[in-house]
């Protein structure tokens, strides 16, 4: 009995720790959860976090050329044949053995550098690249905002396109049932009946193929989100019909604010500090240079003196170490001229961003305007659609028009609405576009 309660217990449990996870899927997603989960989650977005780390560590690695760098070393050499030193001794040439059978030694040394200019603009572009990895993990997050909150509106597009499609469905079928009880009294011919059987297939094929496109597109969304894909998600239809009818929009913007004008103000800093390390190659470098050994020497197997037959000693030396370039064939000056060549493509490629900034601001306040215009000349248009077709349909119904004229008016309808649709689409798309000129798109995510 007891089992039988702990395991039951233990169910219970684990249900009560499920159920967050699948409220959460279930429940409607809005624009700012899903920027919220992708920031979290998205694999590019992570990965644009970890080269944070990455650049610390490179700042750490340059850092540690400027610090003193200590080695020990122990070694143990076996002489097999000892070479002889011959040497003249009153008038007696005599010869003497240099050195014993077994030799051992221990020993340290220290260097230090007290200046080297190419190490110093070394970390001076090391700390610059911490910078860079930043600016480039915060423009990634940028990229993977405007990614997800396009897809989230296709979505919600591709949804709004299945809701019209299913409202014609369930008119056609109307008229269809209508159709089929005036044909079987003999007041309706059969080529009405097939005509509106046609219709009915073609609408249902064409809802056949946007859920299909639905099921793709949600999957784009929930990668781009770094979401399960098997992940059930619904989206508030109320994130797409949300419309500002007089945006603020300013004659120019401050490019300052730009993720990616403060990536190339890094990226300009990192290639003056490249020429100045190519210059540092004509500068002096001093360095200071310690060692401290202990040897042994014996005829027998020792090792730092471990028999008393054997002989030890000592030996430290400290030095300092200047090295003056002179020529090297012109290595350096054609570095420092390749590196001015790249500072000038830099400053064309900036001029060019700055241009590209300026244009998608033009061209999304064009586009932002465009839709605005033609979002409300297509809800008037889909709404006198709507009447056109409701007067059209009572009119058949009473014998006063054709079915042609009601199939007509249906398509007409149809049309209306999904370019309404699309039209709200091109707004959200351009509005986006807006934020992201102003180098506001985080605020999607607030």
């Amino acid at each position: 009995m007891f089992r039988i309660k702990t395991a039951k217990l233990l169910f219970l449990l684990a249900i009560s720790f499920s159920l967050p996870s699948l409220a959460l899927a279930q429940q409607p997603i809005t624009l700012k959860e899903a920027l919220k989960y992708a920031l979290d989650n998205n694999t590019a977005a992570k990965k644009a976090v970890l080269e944070i780390d990455k650049g610390k560590y490179k700042t750490q690695e340059v850092r540690a050329q400027a610090l003193p760098q200590l080695t020990g070393n122990v070694g143990l050499t076996y002489n097999a044949i000892i070479g002889q030193l011959v040497a003249d001794i009153g008038g007696q040439t005599q010869s003497f053995r240099m050195g014993q059978a077994w030799n051992s030694v221990a020993g340290v040394q220290l260097s230090q550098q007290l200046f080297n200019q190419q190490v110093f603009t070394g970390l001076q572009a090391a700390r610059s690249s911490e910078a860079y990895y930043r600016l480039n993990a915060q423009l990634t997050q940028e990229q993977v905002i405007e990614q997800v909150a396009n897809n989230y509106y296709q979505v919600l597009v591709n949804r709004q396109q299945l809701n019209v499609i299913d409202t014609n469905i369930k008119n056609v079928k109307v008229v269809e049932k209508i159709i089929s009880n005036q044909f079987q009294n003999g007041l309706a011919k059969k080529i009405d009946v097939d005509r509106i059987n046609v219709n009915l297939t073609n609408l249902t094929t064409q809802r056949e193929q946007v859920v299909n496109a639905i099921t793709q597109q949600e999957n784009v969304l929930k990668f781009s989100m770094g979401m399960p894909i098997n992940t059930n998600i619904t989206l508030p239809s109320s994130e797409l019909t949300d419309v500002d009818q007089n945006p603020v929009l300013a004659d120019t913007i401050n490019l300052d604010n730009r993720t990616e004008m403060k990536l190339m103000d890094v990226q300009r800093k990192l290639l003056d500090l490249q020429r100045k390390a190519y210059v540092s190659e004509y500068y002096p470098t001093l360095s200071l240079n310690a060692n401290y050994n202990y040897n042994s020497q014996s005829n027998s197997f020792d090792f730092l003196k471990s028999n008393r037959n054997a002989i030890g000693f000592d030996a430290s030396a400290i030095g300092l170490t200047l090295r003056v370039p002179i020529f090297n064939g012109f290595l350096t000056r054609s570095k420092i001229r390749q590196a001015d060549v790249e500072i000038k493509q830099f400053e064309a490629d900036r001029f060019e961003r700055t241009n590209s900034l300026n244009m998608a601001y033009e061209n999304a306040k064009i586009q932002l305007r465009n839709s605005l215009n033609t979002i409300n000349a297509q809800k008037k248009n889909a709404d006198l659609a709507r009447e056109i077709y409701v007067s059209t349909q009572n009119n058949y119904n009473n014998g006063l028009a054709s079915l042609t004229d009601l199939l007509d008016t249906e398509n007409s309808l149809t049309q209306a609405q999904n370019s309404y649709t699309q039209a709200l689409l091109n707004y959200k798309i351009a509005e986006i576009q807006l934020i992201k000129s102003k180098g506001e798109i985080t605020t999607l995510a607030k």
